[in-house]
């Protein structure tokens, strides 16, 4: 990346980096769909992954996450134990968003462990074969680089990257209408979803993509949000932010960003990211369309 826009990038970060680092839940925030998929508390029964030093909880940043599955009547609750098959029988949906290992849970810095034992990333995948449903959630380093072995495990690729786009914006715009945002049971009715700085993966053979990286750079510091000219970089091509797959008796939906399913108020100007920006309104709906797709 030429210099003066890699400087052009970093002041935008910087900023960016400085409003989020003030973050809670809007708790104003609401999205009602016209026709629920069940009666209030009546639905499937959704687990938000609260094991693994996530950065998004039930009870914390994900709190709209979880208010917008219960205003389409499912049923919301937190996972606090390690991953075992037995256990997340319990649960139609399992949604695992920016987990991390222990060592991560302050410094944001390589190395960056998986989250998840290997008897876990079993455990979580054989229930999956098996009829399970799966919404992981990675967003840019070090929450990739946590969630490699189990993406791995069902054919994605994550990069530890933050996805960067070239034409210098803070938010990330997929439109159907030029190819980012692209056709699948989970895309209708949606025209534009907004992302907030996320990561990169390659999705396997069978995979359909939902959300595809195009001129964007792919930047892998040694410390999120600190960018040296020689940090390591490289294209998009080939690259993802949102990716599902069926696998066995079960579906997997992959996404590269976490903050688009979140509703916050950032910084000292209570500035909206996720679901309550202007430009992010068809966000809750997109949501919505990816756990229908899981529930079927």
């Amino acid at each position: 990346m030429p210099a003066f826009r890699l400087l052009f990038v970093l002041f935008l970060l910087h900023h960016l980096f400085v409003a989020r680092a003030q973050q809670v839940a809007d708790t104003a925030f609401s999205y009602a769909s016209a026709h629920p998929r069940y009666a209030k508390g009546q639905g499937s029964v959704v687990w938000i992954d609260e094991a693994h030093y996530n950065f998004h909880t039930l009870g914390g940043r994900y709190a709209p996450f979880a208010k917008v599955l219960q205003q389409d009547g499912f049923q919301v609750g937190a996972n606090a134990r390690s991953f075992e098959q037995s256990g997340l029988s319990a649960c139609r949906i399992l949604v695992i968003s920016n987990a991390l290992d222990s060592s991560n849970a302050v410094n944001w810095q390589l190395p960056t462990p998986s989250a998840f034992s290997a008897d876990e990333v079993r455990a979580v995948h054989d229930w999956v074969k098996n009829g399970g449903r799966l919404l992981l959630i990675a967003d840019h380093m070090p929450f990739a680089g946590a969630a490699q072995l189990l993406g791995q495990s069902f054919g994605f690729e994550f990069l530890n990257c933050f996805a960067l786009d070239n034409r210098h914006r803070s938010l990330e715009r997929f439109y159907k209408g030029n190819g980012t945002l692209l056709a699948h049971p989970i895309t209708a009715g949606i025209d534009t979803v907004l992302t907030f700085t996320g990561s990169a993966f390659r999705i396997p053979k069978g995979a359909t993509p939902l959300l595809a990286l195009k001129n964007y750079t792919l930047i892998s510091p040694e410390v999120a949000w600190q960018f040296e000219e020689n940090t390591p970089s490289l294209p998009s091509d080939g690259y993802y932010q949102g990716a599902c797959i069926t696998y066995g008796k079960g579906r997997v939906v992959v996404m590269g960003e976490a903050a688009m399913f979140s509703a916050q108020l950032a910084g000292p100007g209570r500035n909206k990211v996720g679901m309550n920006a202007a430009e992010a309104r068809q966000n809750a709906a997109f949501l919505l369309n990816i756990l229908h797709w899981l529930d079927e």
